[in-house]
């Protein structure tokens, strides 16, 4: 019995011994979620990648008052490797620093209408939440396809000539109009993914006459509320790393600073045409991304 008992107590040590072996092996050998945590090259490489996509991202938000994740969002997932929904929450978390990098260049040249903003964050914040909740609701294709057109017929539209007027005092119908775009901005973002400039931008220029510039400083004043919004509940749900999040923003922030200074000095039919470049640059995006979507079978 006791020669039984020790043989048994030998196989037993021996199982937990090899367990134990091969979860070390598959530990060490598991690659991290995270692209900042990975080893040695991979390290300097996705840190790197981050930090260019940063600097480039503040450059945009800088010049056309738009949050940046139209190059965030590819750059962490094609590049870094992140997952997407958390591509997306990093992308909203880094848009703060960088939205507040432009905000500053935009106001010291005295290019931002608060009165214009407020009424939109107004409608943004309302819209963000009531995005989220209808998720799950709208078609998610017919609604993308829809916004797709819209996207070009405003980039057609900001190929002519706008003319702009001085800042006018605000009608309640006017109001009524800001609450509604700011409204509209944050459903699609909180559906589609879509920053809110490349909505809130042509609709100042076009239907408040607004200057390029006041349109693109007002707009990076309304991303900074929704932002915060934004990255708050996605952190109760873990789907942002702040710490590539960190890097993005301070990568972007000086650049920013710089792009505000380019579109202070931008020509409006140049900064119209520009901004309808990046217009159609957003709907190819999303065009491809349905395509992708239906290749893969994801049904929305």
């Amino acid at each position: 019995m006791t020669m039984g008992r020790t043989a048994i107590l030998k196989r037993i040590r021996r199982k937990i011994r090899n367990y134990s072996e091969c979860e070390s092996i598959s530990i060490v050998n598991s690659p991290s979620s995270n692209p900042i945590e990975n080893s040695s090259g991979a390290h300097s490489a996705n840190l790197t990648t981050i930090v260019l996509v940063g600097l480039a991202a503040g450059l945009l938000s800088g010049m056309f008052g738009v949050g940046g994740g139209i190059l965030i969002v590819p750059g962490l997932v094609l590049v870094a490797k992140m997952d997407q929904r958390i591509a997306h929450g990093t992308s909203l978390a880094a848009v703060l620093p960088i939205s507040a990098s432009s905000l500053f260049s935009y106001w010291s040249h005295d290019h931002v209408d608060w009165r214009v903003g407020a009424c939109l964050a107004a409608g943004a914040l309302a819209g963000a939440i009531l995005g989220t909740r209808l998720l799950h609701v709208l078609p998610h294709r017919t609604l993308a396809l829809v916004f797709i057109g819209i996207l070009v017929v405003t980039a057609v539209r900001l190929f002519m000539p706008i003319s702009s007027s001085a800042r006018d005092v605000l009608t309640i119908g006017t109001i009524a109009a800001l609450v509604a775009i700011g409204l509209a901005t944050g459903i699609l973002a909180g559906l589609l993914g879509v920053g809110g400039g490349v909505i809130m931008v042509p609709a100042m220029m076009m239907l408040l006459q607004l200057p390029a510039a006041v349109a693109k400083g007002t707009s990076v004043a309304v991303i900074i509320p929704t932002s915060i919004m934004g990255t708050l509940r996605n952190r109760s749900k873990k789907n942002v790393d702040l710490r590539a999040a960190s890097v993005l923003g301070l990568g972007g922030i000086l650049s920013a600073v710089v792009g505000g200074w380019i579109s202070a000095r931008m020509a409006d039919n140049v900064s119209n045409i520009l901004f309808a470049t990046l217009l159609l640059v957003v709907a190819v995006r999303l065009l491809l991304q349905i395509r992708a979507d239906d290749r893969a079978g994801v049904v929305h």
